[in-house]
């Protein structure tokens, strides 16, 4: 069965778990995985897949459920959501939907397909996560509509960037939360990012 396939398959469990303990990345070991070394790591001992998960202090990565649950939310203390999922034709929430809650909204109309660029939207969704999470009791949700591809990979790429983790590091962390399964296209746009920062061709933690 293709890669992208299995990660079709919903592991949901209708909890939230949040997150006790931090495996920091800055410490890992040199060299960026390949592909298949990638796909073995996301599929070792990884959790289940609730509806919304803490995967690193305060950053939280959800389904389209938790995203329109404002109840939930607003018991969760979220102060941000990215939507990577944004757009008519997907979850169409959008900053009005929030507008009886105290939260900030940015959206990234992005598909789940192999092909589509995600990296253009990196930095900028990176240093969004950073700058919430620096403001008083920040919390922030990234979600997609199943929270294991699109938003996951803008969570992978924050910690990469701001944080000082490797691809692998960052993969290790966020699975010990959560299961999660980025489509082979976004992999390899990660890969690419991995070794960016690993030439010092990135911008890393100064663009945080």
């Amino acid at each position: 069965m293709a890669w992208d396939s299995l990660c079709s398959q919903d592991l949901r469990r209708p909890r939230i778990r949040s997150a006790s303990s931090w495996m920091l990345g800055s410490g890992s070991s040199a060299g960026t995985p390949s592909l298949e070394e990638l796909r073995r790591l996301l599929c070792t001992r990884t959790h289940p897949t609730g509806h919304v998960d803490e995967v690193w202090p305060n950053l939280y990565v959800g389904d389209l459920y938790v995203a329109r649950d404002k109840a939930q939310l607003s018991r969760m203390g979220i102060s941000h959501v990215v939507n990577a999922a944004a757009g008519r034709f997907r979850i169409n929430t959008g900053p009005k939907f929030y507008d009886d809650l105290p939260v900030d909204y940015y959206g990234v109309e992005a598909e789940d397909n192999p092909n589509f660029d995600l990296s253009i939207h990196f930095y900028p969704v990176a240093q969004y996560i950073r700058a919430a999470l620096n403001s008083p009791r920040g919390k922030v949700l990234v979600h997609c509509a199943m929270g294991i591809s699109r938003s996951a990979t803008l969570v992978l790429a924050f910690l990469m960037i701001c944080e000082g983790m490797s691809l692998a590091a960052a993969i290790q962390t966020v699975r010990s939360h959560r299961g999660i399964c980025p489509n082979s296209g976004f992999l390899q746009q990660l890969r690419e990012l991995d070794l960016q920062l690993g030439r010092g061709t990135g911008r890393g933690a100064e663009a945080c």
